[in-house]
């Protein structure tokens, strides 16, 4: 799914009283939200959906896989996503139809 998509998907839930260009602005709105909030190293908790977190990487040694040398790769942070229990149920029911 593209973010034209969700877009889309977006306005049909709301109905005729939104055009997409201004759908377009809410979900482009939502996304910097989220965005900046992870800049700024704070969690986004959406209750049945999951939680965005910022979580600090550590520092490890890695091999070049042309030389077999060891790098050292530095800490970092990065932007994790945990799903909750209700959306990781429904996704879990894929298997059932599809197994």
């Amino acid at each position: 799914m593209t973010k034209a998509d969700l877009v889309e998907q977006v306005a049909e839930a709301i109905g005729p009283g939104i055009t997409k260009k201004d759908c377009a602005l809410v979900v482009d709105g939502f996304l910097n939200a989220v965005k900046r909030a992870l800049a700024n190293g704070d969690n986004i908790e959406i209750r049945g959906f999951g939680t965005f977190k910022v979580r600090k990487r550590k520092t490890r040694v890695a091999r070049n896989p042309r030389t077999g040398d060891p790098v050292e790769v530095p800490s970092r942070s990065v932007p994790v996503f945990k799903p909750s229990k209700h959306l990781r149920s429904r996704v879990a029911r894929l298997d059932e139809v599809s197994g």
